[in-house]
């Protein structure tokens, strides 16, 4: 596995221009050779855009599977990658949320989804006021691989957290405007893991509530994360500050405003979620549902 890895860091040091012809490769090799779970993609788009023929589907499908492998070589590239060319690539809007959480003397927790390229919002900890930066992720099963994707997590001056340990964290660092938690929010909880769930794209969907139990407890700022791809290698992610509807966020408030957000970034660049991951597979164990 190691050797392996060398491969990797070795191929991870090639230009993005070389690396995009790699892409074009692992396009061809995915759609068109091994139909890399090509029922799973086209049932996820046919419930969640029952609206849409099936001629547009199969053109968001095409340019889902163009979009998927740009973002295996940018998150090959993530290894390497420097901070001044991040800057370049993605360009950070609306960054005075963040200005105002510090002056509010309010930590931040920043929530986006599975859309391309969330792995490369790490460098924005290069741009914030906040001196600590945690992007926060559940552990995986190969704990090779989970040390090595922790250099992707950790770089860019961040201090990545497993998603257990972020309660135990904050409630021992002072809420002082001084940190932040970046969190991709529509994660499917284990079956095990599921009490709570609402409708999202058309569909009943399990999510996960451990951000909205944070806000119940504490006083911090949420920021929605609306990530547009530009073009091959260039994103713009523009920042939105979700405000309570009252004094403080009800229960669930903050799972439901995030997931509508989400929902309407998705349905402005379909082409650009991750519909490949099996996030509707635990809808059967919900036990609690809103629509």
């Amino acid at each position: 596995m190691e050797l392996f890895f060398r491969i990797i860091l070795l191929f991870s040091r090639l230009s993005l221009r070389v690396l995009y012809l790699f892409s074009d490769i692992i396009f061809f090799f995915l759609f068109y050779i091994i139909g890399y779970r090509k029922t799973v993609v086209m049932n996820n788009l046919k419930n969640s855009f029952p609206e849409k023929t099936n001629s547009e589907l199969k053109k968001i499908k095409k340019k889902f599977y163009i979009n998927f492998s740009d973002y295996l070589v940018e998150t090959l590239k993530s290894f390497t990658v420097s901070s001044t060319e991040l800057k370049v690539r993605v360009q950070h809007l609306n960054q005075d949320v963040f200005r105002n959480a510090k002056k509010e003397g309010k930590n931040v927790i920043m929530l986006t989804g599975h859309v391309f390229n969330w792995e490369w919002f790490t460098a924005l900890a290069t741009n914030l006021p906040q001196e600590n930066s945690h992007p926060v992720y559940r552990k995986m099963q190969s704990q090779f691989w989970e040390e090595k994707l922790k250099i992707i997590r950790n770089s860019h001056g961040n201090q990545a957290l497993e998603a257990k340990e972020v309660v135990k964290h904050m409630l021992r660092s002072p809420n002082d405007g001084n940190s932040i938690y970046m969190f991709v929010a529509d994660q499917t909880p284990h079956v095990s893991e599921v009490s709570y769930g609402l409708k999202f794209l058309n569909q009943k969907t399990p999510v996960f509530v451990g951000y909205d139990k944070l806000a119940a407890k504490m006083d911090l700022v949420f920021v929605y994360c609306d990530v547009k791809k530009v073009k091959r290698g260039y994103y713009q992610v523009n920042y939105y500050r979700v405000e309570p509807e009252n004094e403080k966020f009800e229960k669930n408030e903050i799972v439901k405003k995030f997931h509508q957000l989400l929902e309407n970034s998705i349905r402005r660049r379909p082409d650009n979620y991750l519909w490949s991951h099996r996030k509707w597979k635990y809808a059967h164990a919900i036990k609690k549902y809103d629509e």
